[in-house]
């Protein structure tokens, strides 16, 4: 019988989410950085085994916003908990407990909702580190598991996939295609490739305050050809990103494209262009123009 069931990946940012939902699919469907808030969308990763249709929901890092990108990425976050059928807490071995898992919590046993621990970067701590957390975590709340995993290296990264199983429901159909491993379009995955080159990239020079809207993006058999534009909150920060005679645009756009052409198999033509909307993030209305919609 085919089961199904949609767990949504929760925690603070910058714990490791996007990189374990890479490593569960061994695709990339979520960008990732050193940065936190890197992940702004609720990101849909499917993995189907036999008749098992794991549907993961990564989440931005729950965090107190302060403008309205960052309420859109709570809200996004929030929205996706609650239509979840169960919950993996991802939690960084290293740090202790804060609000935000402990709020997490709260909606979980508020809701009744099962819920997993994953003890994320164990190859970073020795084993006392990471047996306080444990123990930390495990006084706060009954979880159904607990498993230390490395979301990078993928170790244990199966044993907290044999304990999500328990989470899936009997159904006549799955939700997706069995082939499907996001619900991502290539024009999204485009846009959000290009800004992990930026935040990479770039470093501490530039802040969140970056956006990529894909204009045109055209596939033909042997070539696609893409034009980005790139909006930055500030004037110096345009001259930031393109770089002394545009090297940096160059290194972005060069960065970007291998990732765009193991993904399409193709060669990649890329424009990218730099442009400035001042203060882009505190505007309700610009950031829906980015493409940054709720999804409430």
């Amino acid at each position: 019988m085919k089961r199904t069931g949609f767990i949504a990946l929760v925690g603070r940012p910058n714990v490791g989410k996007s990189t374990l939902l890479n490593t569960i699919l061994g695709e990339k469907v979520a960008i990732v950085s050193h940065k936190p808030q890197t992940t702004r969308n609720r990101i849909i990763g499917i993995e189907t085994k036999g008749e098992d249709q794991f549907v993961f929901v990564d989440t931005p890092g729950l965090f107190h916003p302060r403008n309205p990108l960052g309420d859109y990425m709570v809200r996004t976050a929030n929205s996706s908990l609650k239509a979840a059928d169960a919950v993996v807490l991802v939690v960084d071995a290293g740090l202790p407990a804060g609000n935000t898992e402990k709020d997490v919590l709260k909606a979980v046993e508020r809701m009744k909702m099962p819920c997993a621990l994953a003890v994320n970067k164990i190859d970073q701590y020795d084993r006392e580190i990471i047996a306080k957390c444990i123990a930390e975590y495990a006084a706060l709340y009954s979880f159904d598991a607990v498993v230390p995993i490395s979301a990078r290296s993928g170790k244990h990264v199966d044993e907290l996939m044999d304990e999500c199983g328990k989470f899936l429901h009997p159904c006549e159909q799955w939700f997706y295609d069995e082939d499907s491993y996001t619900d991502q379009t290539m024009r999204q995955m485009t846009s959000e490739i290009i800004r992990e080159k930026i935040l990479r990239t770039l470093d501490k020079e530039v802040p969140h305050g970056t956006a990529v809207v894909i204009e045109d993006f055209k596939e033909g058999e042997k070539l696609v050809s893409i034009r980005a534009d790139i909006y930055v909150e500030k004037a110096s920060h345009k001259g930031i990103v393109v770089g002394k005679g545009g090297q940096t645009l160059r290194l972005i756009g060069s960065y970007a494209r291998q990732d765009l052409e193991a993904i399409l198999e193709k060669k990649v033509f890329l424009d990218l262009w730099v442009k400035v909307k001042e203060n882009w993030r505190d505007s309700i209305a610009m950031v829906m123009n980015m493409g940054y919609k709720d999804y409430d």
